[in-house]
């Protein structure tokens, strides 16, 4: 038994050469200590990471057992056994608590910590089956004819303090639950306390730090108490008609694993957007090696579009995967359109001044997508049309965010051309129409002379739920 616990002590604690001494020792009590009180005995200790770990045990010889097999070397973990966590971080015994063991029964404990050097390097535990009768409970009746200094306040006023949504205990001179709510009682219950925590020690069932002696001012704490949320608040009460603690306290685990589950699902999300930019892009490698092999410069130059877009696609989810919210800077997306377009068609000849201007929104995915695509179509129209011939030439994109409608502006000051002789079945402006007026809903108006083109995307601002970005 030594070697096991100084193995697993070892492994997983951060206990020094004495303090494992000590667990040693201890152990070797187990066995006559769960002769005698007819009930499982446990020597835990705390792993590094949080959870306890059962280093030692011993079963009754002469009675039941609640385990079947040996469970050292295994964890206990908070919610499962909430009396062995609350030891460990509040340093005092815990009595009559429910736990669920490694086998997924259920039982009664009551935990000890064991101390050394004023260090809690492990604690006692006792355990019975939860089917046998608990004999050592304390019997509230035999208290019920004792008269207490609020009996007159509670049966005058019941409709106070069984009305709040909150529960409240009151701590007599003498360290004892006098009096808690139905509220206290139900919850006291569901954190695994069996028995019902009036006229219990208060030190016995407070679930926060606590010193009698101390005549500091109230604590206001929240605190996790397996899998449960709670609010706590401590009022000492300096001896009001023989009431010395009032201790108010409110169950927030459902607002609490609600901000929990939005948490796990912003991560997913910025997961999955990941992955799809991640996808997004392995598609366009695949492209890229497909184009390089193909003869014909039709199919080669239709590759190249198609890897174009694909990247467009994937400039949104990139940012959408670094955002903290479900929506992106538009503004951002389009610059990283903007510069992708510079890289993938500038020519040797050819030298573009290509700016981008105008206010920021934030965008959910839909709109990122849509706007990134038909913008990276115009920009490679004017880049590949526009400038036939020259030498230089300039593209602006603008954004506008207005009270109804918000505007995206691609213009150059290329030779233009006549929209009404564009090929019906350009694909290019084709992908513009169906993003503009399906995806965002909007009007697309193209104006096209011999000083340039100007495109003019315009949607309304409820559509996509834009919202300003403060430079």
């Amino acid at each position: 038994m030594e070697d096991t616990i100084e193995k697993l002590c070892r492994q997983y604690t951060d206990l020094k050469d004495e303090e494992i001494k000590v667990i040693q020792m201890m152990a070797k009590t187990l066995q006559p200590l769960a002769n005698m009180e007819a009930a499982n005995m446990f020597i835990d200790c705390r792993c590094k990471e949080g959870d306890a770990i059962v280093v030692a045990e011993a079963k009754p010889e002469e009675a039941p057992s609640a385990y079947k097999n040996s469970v050292v070397g295994m964890l206990a973990k908070a919610e499962n056994e909430p009396a062995v966590a609350r030891t460990f971080n509040l340093g005092i015994a815990t009595k009559f608590m429910q736990a669920r063991t490694q086998e997924d029964n259920y039982t009664i404990q009551s935990v000890e910590p064991i101390r050394f050097d004023s260090r809690i390097i492990g604690v006692l535990i006792r355990e019975k089956c939860i089917t046998e009768p608990a004999e050592e409970q304390i019997d509230s009746k035999k208290y019920q004819a004792i008269e207490v200094p609020i009996h007159h306040m509670v049966s005058e006023n019941e409709w106070l303090t069984e009305g709040i949504d909150e529960g409240l205990i009151l701590v007599d001179t003498e360290g004892r639950v006098c009096f808690r709510n139905m509220y206290a009682k139900t919850l006291f219950h569901k954190l695994g306390y069996v028995s019902d925590i009036l006229w219990q020690p208060y030190r016995n069932i407070c679930l926060t730090k606590w010193d009698e002696t101390s005549e500091s001012l109230e604590t206001l704490k929240e605190v996790r108490y397996g899998n449960y949320y709670l609010w706590i608040r401590q009022i000492p009460l300096k001896n009001k008609n023989g009431i010395i603690l009032a201790v108010i306290f409110r169950d927030i685990t459902g607002p609490r694993e609600q901000e929990r589950n939005l948490i796990l699902k912003s991560v997913a999300m910025k997961e999955l957007n990941h992955r799809v930019k991640n996808n997004l892009q392995m598609v366009a490698s695949l492209l890229r090696l497909q184009a390089r092999r193909v003869g014909s410069a039709a199919a080669k130059r239709a590759l190249e579009e198609s890897i174009d877009r694909i990247l467009s696609i994937a400039v949104s989810y990139e940012f959408l995967s670094h955002s903290e919210g479900e929506t992106v800077s538009l503004k951002k997306v389009l610059e990283s359109i903007k510069n992708n377009t510079v890289q993938s068609l500038a020519r040797p000849e050819l030298k573009v001044d290509i700016r981008l201007e105008g206010d920021d929104m934030m965008v959910d995915s839909d709109v990122a997508v849509s706007a990134a695509l038909a913008v990276n179509e115009l920009l490679h129209n004017s880049m590949k049309y526009a400038f036939e011939g020259r030498d230089h030439g300039s593209i602006s994109i603008t954004l506008k965010k207005g009270t109804v409608y918000s505007e995206i502006l691609v213009a150059d000051d290329g030779a233009g051309f006549q929209p009404e002789h564009t090929r019906k079945d350009s694909l290019g402006l084709n992908i513009v129409k169906m993003m503009v007026e399906d995806k965002l809903h909007g009007k697309l108006r193209i104006r096209s002379g011999t000083q340039g083109t100007s495109v003019s995307i315009d949607f309304i601002r409820e559509t996509a739920d834009f919202i300003e970005v403060s430079e």
